[in-house]
């Protein structure tokens, strides 16, 4: 392997070191160490993970711990991977709902690592919708038995077990018959003999039940508008282990089927964004990556340039400007010209933050403006995904505050707060908060002291009904920027409501 991917000894150490750094390990790997593993002495802690990782980047293709011959032990990777089949992704998905059950998860302490966006965000780009997602026994296609003695290439009982995705296979007296007791197993990408036994106790999943999928998200969506991720997040997590696994298990045709992994992407995506809200971002990302699979095997391209935003967002947050830009941007490439434009406008707006984060002026506002002339293409009848609608006057006016707040240009920051604030509607609570903080910011940095701690204190009121880190988090960083100012009455006012509340 290492002859493959062309390493030098030294080389090989240089790369795991430079990786460890990324996750903030002092690792100190030398030509000597390379020696000593291929000599079979096992790498502890995370290195197994980061050698697998630094081969993944070298050779294009995701490779394990287990591939080059080394034990699994920190799962620094885990839920990062772009998986090959819907059957995979489906393991790995439901296999994170399971460990992210109960009130002390590991995963919630799990980094967030901006190496692990690269993977994902390229494979989704490059790849090809799946061929087939149905999972389906010969009685789903209207065929209640299984055809006996050999069967012509025109047999339309061998056709329906075709679109079964079920192969024929050879008796020992050569004749083709088709069978359903063997052969090849599989997963959601056609299922074989003995996956067919046992599809059919499966209940099989309908159009009705997709669609109450879609209103349970609506439901969880709005609680978390409201009150923020952390009062609902459980109660989504044991959702989609106890709902949503069992679905993607049974039974169902491909345009079910799709239908289905669309909603469970949405669920997945939302599942990341209340995890990004209580701070869990290690496990956040792990599920937006999980969630633009998803989107993938349900051939929904324009979702998962949304997850890709979503991505981008929590870039921005945590302070990974240059990776922001870049996942916008592939949102942008992967959906191309021919989406709404309100999604293209989102797709802009998330670039531009992107850019303000850096201090890019110039780059921030050519994609603000960009989001400006896209969102005024839009009208009222367009035909709009569900998640797009909220992209509006009063979001964009926000995306236009963030920017220039983080360009530290105060008096159009101030204008936009403002502008947003008056269109927001009230049940974007959490999202008000923020805008009042950026309005609190602008209103400090133009040294208007009173009107800023004022903005600020509303803030407060907002963030004592919710729970979510963010809120909190946007409010901590408000009262650091005022330390020059602690002798001032209005500040000592704010200062001590937020102790009060526990925010400070």
């Amino acid at each position: 392997m290492i002859e493959e991917a062309g390493f030098s000894h030294a080389g090989l150490a240089r790369r795991v070191d430079q990786l460890g750094s990324e996750h903030g390990l002092d690792l100190r790997y030398d030509k000597t160490s390379v020696t000593r593993w291929l000599r079979g002495q096992q790498p502890r802690g995370a290195t197994p993970a980061l050698i697998a990782e630094v081969f993944t980047r070298r050779l294009g293709r995701r490779l394990t711990a287990q591939d080059l011959g080394l034990d699994a032990c920190a799962p620094v990777y885990a839920g990062l991977e772009f998986a090959e089949s819907p059957a995979e992704a489906v393991d790995i998905v439901a296999s994170m709902w399971r460990k992210d059950t109960g009130a002390h998860s590991e995963l919630r302490r799990i980094a967030f690592t901006p190496a692990g966006l690269v993977v994902p965000s390229r494979d989704w780009l490059i790849g090809r919708t799946d061929d087939r997602v149905a999972r389906e026994t010969p009685q789903d296609l209207g065929r209640a038995d299984l055809p006996r003695g050999e069967a012509g290439r025109n047999d339309p009982a061998r056709n329906d077990l075709a679109r079964a995705g079920i192969p024929a296979q050879t008796r020992r007296d050569g004749s083709g018959v088709a069978a359903g007791g063997g052969g090849a197993t599989g997963g959601p990408g056609g299922p074989g003999g003995e996956q067919v036994a046992a599809l059919r106790g499966v209940p099989r999943v309908s159009r009705g039940d997709v669609a109450a999928m879609r209103a349970v998200g609506d439901l969880f969506r709005a609680l978390d508008n409201a009150y923020g991720g952390g009062h609902a997040r459980q109660a989504l997590i044991r959702y989609l282990e106890s709902e949503a696994e069992p679905m993607l298990r049974g039974r169902y045709n491909e345009a079910i089927g799709r239908a289905l992994f669309g909603a469970v992407a949405d669920l997945t995506r939302l599942a990341g964004w209340t995890s990004y809200d209580i701070g869990a971002h290690g496990l956040a990302q792990r599920y937006f990556v999980q969630s633009l699979r998803l989107a993938q095997a349900a051939n929904d391209r324009l979702y998962g340039g949304y997850v890709l935003v979503t991505m981008s967002r929590q870039a921005v947050y945590l302070g990974h400007g240059r990776e922001a830009v870049q996942l916008a941007r592939v949102a942008q490439q992967g959906v191309g010209s021919t989406a709404p434009v309100a999604a293209q406008a989102l797709m802009h707006a998330a670039e531009a933050r992107g850019h303000g984060l850096l201090g890019d002026a110039r780059s921030c506002t050519a994609a603000l403006v960009r989001a400006e002339r896209a969102l005024q293409a839009s009208h009222a009848g367009d035909e709009l995904p569900s998640w797009a609608r909220f992209f509006d006057e009063a979001q964009l006016a926000d995306e236009f505050a963030h920017c220039y707040r983080d360009l530290q240009q105060w008096r159009p920051a101030a204008q936009h707060a403002e502008r947003s604030l008056r269109l927001r509607p009230q049940t974007y609570a959490r999202s008000r908060v923020f805008c009042r903080v950026v309005l609190a910011t602008s209103r400090l940095g133009l040294g208007e002291l009173d009107e800023a701690c004022a903005a600020a204190t509303e803030a407060l009121r907002g963030v004592t009904e919710m729970r979510s880190l963010r809120a909190v988090e946007y409010l901590r960083d408000f009262a650091r920027r005022l330390a020059p100012y602690r002798g001032n009455p209005s500040v000592r006012a704010f200062e001590e409501a937020a102790r009060t509340a526990g925010v400070i």
